[in-house]
């Protein structure tokens, strides 16, 4: 799902990790987040109306610029690599996006405390990377100091009311949009106060081609839990009561967008069902992310990081029963889902410390919860009964 979180400012909690034999360094430092969260909506279109001509630079696409040109010294040869190490985060950052949107707004009655109105599109600053990539998101995404569009949403509120990946949010009602380093924060706080539950629409002004356009978006109820990428090796998932993150190994261990539904729903639901607050170890891990966040891309070192605490089974049950749930009502299979599961700890069993079944190592009781839900799930559309836990 592409989508820009209006409460990435105000909500910091934890990833929920594994309290094994293994140590929490090992097993975080490689993490850095690619964050983008969820703005998600899916309603009516609006016409744009014009307003002044703006000095501002043109807005830009989406496209990523042709790969740089054969390396001939040391620094050209890290500069190519460092694009097309970024190229290939943002194609996994859309992916896990576009997966994650049909879960995110077919579940809002499943998430009650969890939902929000969204927007509808993904907006960044050449900020919104590591160091070691800002200059080669402002070459290769002609990102800048300025918040622009990098994606919407299919048939989403912004999408349909014609915002266009490469307009520049210039903005929101009455309030200008900020620029600079921290301009994701601060726009998520704006935002936050604006798209209230009250509210059935939101006025965004763009600069397209060097003109102001004005777009009165409509807003869609979505489950507001943050979607992350871990760009780590590390096959895992974790979840933080409101955020969850699939790691860039995960991502490619999963052989189908619905396998990768899976792991999503499954963190989806242990934030519906708070078992971070529960365990707690929201604080804990908010620290750990909060550093990881300002982590470089080749750092092997993280320190100060507390224990970490292996999923009770009763959690763990629980929260697959609901994650099938959340699957149909999001249009997708579930009838490999313990096929999966049991691939998955075959592979990456408990043993191995870093594992995602070293966190979740109930395996035996997670398969039978996962086959008893979903006979029972299919005995409730067989009598179009509501899909409802």
């Amino acid at each position: 799902m592409r989508s820009y979180n209006i409460n990435n400012s105000v909500n910091k909690s934890s990833v929920l990790i594994s309290k094994t034999t293994c140590s929490p360094i090992r097993l975080l430092t490689c993490l850095l987040l690619i964050i983008l969260a969820p703005l998600l909506l899916l309603t009516s279109c609006a016409t744009p109306s014009r307003t002044a001509k703006s000095g501002a630079q043109s807005a830009l696409s989406l496209t990523i610029s042709p790969k740089l040109t054969a390396p001939t010294t040391a620094k050209s040869s890290a500069s190519t690599g460092n694009s097309e190490a970024l190229e290939k985060l943002v194609r996994l950052k859309e992916r896990l996006d576009s997966v994650a949107a049909p879960l995110l707004v077919n579940n809002v009655d499943l998430c009650p405390n969890l939902s929000r109105n969204l927007i509808g599109i993904t907006a960044k600053t050449k900020y919104s990377y590591s160091a070691q990539f800002a200059e080669i998101a402002q070459k290769n995404l002609h990102l800048n100091e300025q918040l622009k569009v990098v994606s919407t949403l299919a048939n989403g509120g912004a999408a349909r009311a014609g915002i266009r990946p490469g307009d520049i949010l210039i903005a929101a009602e009455d309030t200008i949009m900020p620029r600079g380093p921290n301009a994701e924060n601060e726009a998520a706080t704006i935002l936050a106060a604006l798209v209230t539950n009250t509210r059935s629409s939101i006025k965004l002004t763009v600069m397209r081609n060097d003109t102001n356009l004005l777009f009165n978006v409509p807003l869609t109820r979505a489950c507001g839990i943050r979607v992350l990428l871990g760009n780590t090796d590390l096959v895992n998932s974790y979840a933080d009561g409101r955020r969850l993150m699939v790691t860039r190994g995960m991502m490619n261990f999963v052989s189908s967008n619905e396998e990768l539904a899976y792991v999503i729903a499954k963190e989806m639901a242990h934030n519906i069902l708070t078992h971070p607050t529960k365990l707690r170890t929201t604080e804990t891990m908010a620290g750990i992310m909060d550093k990881l966040n300002q982590v470089s891309f080749n750092s092997n070192v993280l320190t100060n990081t507390d224990s970490m605490t292996v999923m009770p089974k009763e959690f763990d049950m629980q929260a697959d029963r609901l994650s099938l749930y959340l699957l149909v009502r999001a249009g997708y299979k579930i009838d490999q889902a313990m096929h999966f599961w049991q691939r998955l700890a075959k592979q990456y069993p408990a043993i191995l410390l870093d594992s995602h079944t070293a966190i979740h190592p109930a395996i035996t009781h997670r398969l039978l919860a996962i086959e008893k839900a979903i006979a029972e799930i299919q005995e409730k559309q067989k009598n179009q009964q509501p899909l409802l836990p």
